[in-house]
């Protein structure tokens, strides 16, 4: 559904490559999950994807489409994004909001507002549980409050792909279950979900296809078993760690230990 192909991204044009040969496939019905540390290139993928940052070279596509080649409104029929940072121009309602993510999807003869729009709305609002929200202003929320609620349009706008950066800040233990037993049950139902995360030990739980990245570049991908591996999640996060498994579940888990950074 999601390929990245052989990629390049560069900030400064004679400066270190920010994405250095990535290839990826985020298929439809799995979760895909990209993890790493800060600066490794995670984000960049992300505004690749929406053609806010150039590639140099390789190629990012949409199923068949080459993400260059096709306009906004077309992209956005088809993929749903949820980017790491948003602030709203000036406060809404927040059923509002989240009606915003239907634009894409409304023609010359439809408005955002109109009955199957409406229930669309209606039904990412109670999938994000957000219902006792859903009359207050934007400008109103906590951080976890805004994050649930930019998942709700994100849901609402539907498409063949979901791609969400770091979804789960600000959100409390039993928001982030959710949210990623939501993602499950996106994928679940046929949709491509690319997940950005730093949450290692639920990405384990919920992906069927872990990307490490490191500097740039793909440091290990595969099923979690074959990432989570102590001595190379130890060379990319600098960290002592030891993996184990999660007693509950039977995945792999990582438990960081005390001690100075490895050199």
């Amino acid at each position: 559904m999601i390929r990245f192909e052989n990629v390049v991204v560069r900030y400064a044009r004679h400066g270190p490559a920010a994405l250095d040969g990535v290839s990826l496939h985020a298929p439809r019905g799995t979760v895909t999950a990209v993890v790493g540390p800060n600066g490794s290139g995670k984000s960049t993928l992300v505004r690749a994807l929406l053609g806010r940052q150039p590639v140099e070279s390789g190629r990012v596509r949409v199923e068949e489409s080459d993400r260059a080649t096709m306009d906004a409104r077309a992209f956005a029929r088809r993929v749903a994004v949820l980017t790491q940072r948003e602030s709203p121009v000036f406060p809404l309602m927040v059923r509002e909001y989240v009606a915003l993510g239907r634009y894409p999807h409304v023609g010359p003869w439809s408005s955002a507002g109109d009955r199957m729009q409406a229930g669309i709305v209606a039904d990412a609002i109670t999938r994000a549980d957000i219902v006792e929200l859903q009359h207050r202003r934007t400008d109103e929320l906590s951080g976890g409050e805004w994050q649930r609620v930019r998942i709700a349009r994100a849901l609402a706008q539907g498409g063949d792909a979901l791609v969400v950066d770091e979804p789960t800040t600000f959100l409390d233990i039993a928001h982030e279950m959710q949210v990623f037993e939501l993602l499950a049950s996106q994928a679940a139902s046929g949709r491509a979900v690319l997940l950005v995360s730093h949450q290692l030990n639920l990405v384990a739980r919920f992906a069927a296809t872990m990307v490490l990245m490191h500097r740039g570049r793909v440091a290990a991908i595969g099923e979690p078993d074959a990432v989570m591996q102590g001595a190379v999640l130890e060379r990319v996060y600098q960290w002592p760690l030891v993996v184990s498994r999660d007693p509950a579940v039977g995945a792999p888990a990582l438990v960081p230990l005390r001690g100075r950074a490895l050199t």
